[in-house]
């Protein structure tokens, strides 16, 4: 899954080349690209991602350190202030992490979470810049193609359920004209629902809230499933019976193209 670089211009890649030449400085693993630059989806206005795999051993104190030392950097190199001008919300991004992912255990509140998408971006869909020792390849070794089946099965029950309450809760609120929180709840479910595909899919997902397109249509090659994703969200009277009709439109996919998985 790992790709190769893939700059949008010459700054995005002086840019990576600053970052590695940091990093090399201090006790980091791994310089990676990440996102849309990763993933060869960038272009001239879009920000700079980068993760720094650090040994999980490290002190907190040095970690926090790091991340001293970077604000320093980042504010003293004249090619972070040029990569600024490329468009309003051009930056370039950083984040120290330790490959150490731990899944959580959901309350009534539901989700998603980031577990998954956390390893989508800087394990299966990063591209390595720069390694120093082999623990990016072992975290690969351990996470791709997929974690472990049992953990699966515990996850997608986890997140079927809570998408499945959310959907009694839409019909409860919108029946007591609640109708904005009930479409909190059913944007919440449309993000709980990508997330059980993507765990019934044993697939790593980008994000549940951009890149819906590239990633039911290249990532999980569902391309028909995807033509009847927008019309979830698409509601010209937010009334009560139009939210009811989305949930149960969107619990019909859920049986369709996740249910099915739970057994297999």
């Amino acid at each position: 899954m790992p790709t190769s670089p893939q700059f949008p211009t010459p700054l995005h890649q002086q840019a990576a080349e600053e970052i590695v030449a940091f990093a090399k400085t201090l006790p980091i693993e791994a310089v990676l690209l990440v996102n849309s630059c990763a993933r060869g989806k960038a272009i001239a206005q879009s920000d700079l991602d980068v993760a720094l795999l650090i040994d999980p051993s490290l002190p907190a104190s040095e970690q926090q350190w790091l991340d001293h030392a970077w604000r320093q950097h980042y504010h003293s190199a004249p090619i972070f202030r040029q990569f600024a001008q490329l468009g309003p919300f051009s930056g370039v991004h950083l984040d120290f992490f330790d490959g150490q992912w731990k899944p959580e255990i959901w309350d009534e509140g539901g989700g998603p979470d980031a577990f998954e998408i956390e390893i989508g971006n800087r394990i299966a869909w990063s591209a390595p810049l720069w390694e120093h020792s082999k623990m990016f390849a072992d975290l690969r070794a351990d996470w791709l193609p997929y974690y472990g089946e049992e953990l699966r099965r515990q996850r997608l029950k986890m997140v079927t359920d809570a998408c499945l309450l959310d959907f009694d809760r839409i019909h409860s609120y919108a029946q007591r004209d609640l109708i904005f929180y009930a479409f909190d709840r059913l944007y919440h479910a449309f993000q709980e629902f990508l997330q059980a595909l993507f765990i019934a899919h044993r697939t790593y997902p980008i994000a549940y809230n951009k890149w819906i397109r590239e990633q039911v249509e290249e990532i999980l090659e569902l391309p028909a499933l995807y033509t009847e994703l927008p019309s979830i969200l698409e509601i010209s009277r937010l009334q009560p019976v139009d939210l009811i009709e989305k949930a149960e439109s969107l619990q019909r996919l859920l049986a369709t193209w996740v249910t099915p998985h739970n057994q297999s």
